[in-house]
């Protein structure tokens, strides 16, 4: 039995508020290479950290 949930929009939005919901879609679109992360305090993200890496040919 797969005990994974469904995210609804309510949930995300519990987590994370609408305004930066669309900042963190935005930044996901933009890094080419590097790393997103999620701080999250007491079940809420409080701060997204980028670190984006420039690959030489």
């Amino acid at each position: 039995m797969d005990k994974t949930k469904a995210v609804t929009a309510k949930a995300v939005e519990d987590i994370i508020p609408p305004g930066d919901f669309q900042k963190l879609l935005s930044i996901l679109r933009e890094v080419k290479f590097g790393t997103v992360s999620l701080i999250i305090q007491d079940g809420k993200v409080v701060q997204i950290d980028k670190l984006e890496k420039i690959r030489f040919k």
